[in-house]
């Protein structure tokens, strides 16, 4: 062994004692300890504005993206109603050629039975006695098909 080994364990040498070197030892390890916790602590506060940061970017980005679909939203609903008032639009005008062509037709209907009115009343009155032969001929026929 060496001598400085052997005099730390010799009680009766005029070096530092066995509990002295403990004590010693106690207070490297306390010191240590609290370097240790200063450091920890560090890291945590370090930890924590990290954290701190992150959450305020994530809120900046929330933010952020709520804002654009926001704005996105709005332009939809621009777009949306301006799509529907062109097919408003466009279903108005449809439905007035719709009723332009069947007020022409309406117009023109009414005057073709307005021609065959006044077409078989002069038919009428310039052969009245066919018509009522006729008339009597198609008034016993039927006569006959309700009998049976």
């Amino acid at each position: 062994m060496s001598d400085s080994f052997a005099n730390s364990l010799d009680p009766s040498a005029n070096g530092p004692s066995v509990g002295q070197a403990a004590n010693d030892l106690r207070a490297a390890a306390g010191e240590k300890a609290k370097e240790l916790g200063d450091q920890a602590k560090a890291l945590k506060d370090k930890a924590a504005e990290s954290v701190q940061h992150f959450k305020d970017v994530a809120t900046e980005k929330a933010s952020h993206l709520k804002e654009v679909a926001s704005e996105k939203a709005l332009a939809f609903k621009s777009a949306a109603a301006e799509r529907a008032e062109q097919l408003k639009e466009a279903a108005g005008e449809r439905a007035r050629q719709f009723r332009t062509v069947a007020d022409d037709q309406w117009r023109e209907t009414r005057d073709k039975a307005k021609e065959m009115h006044i077409t078989t009343e002069d038919y009428i009155r310039q052969h009245p006695t066919r018509c009522v032969v006729g008339a009597l001929g198609i008034g016993f026929v039927i006569g006959l098909l309700a009998r049976r």
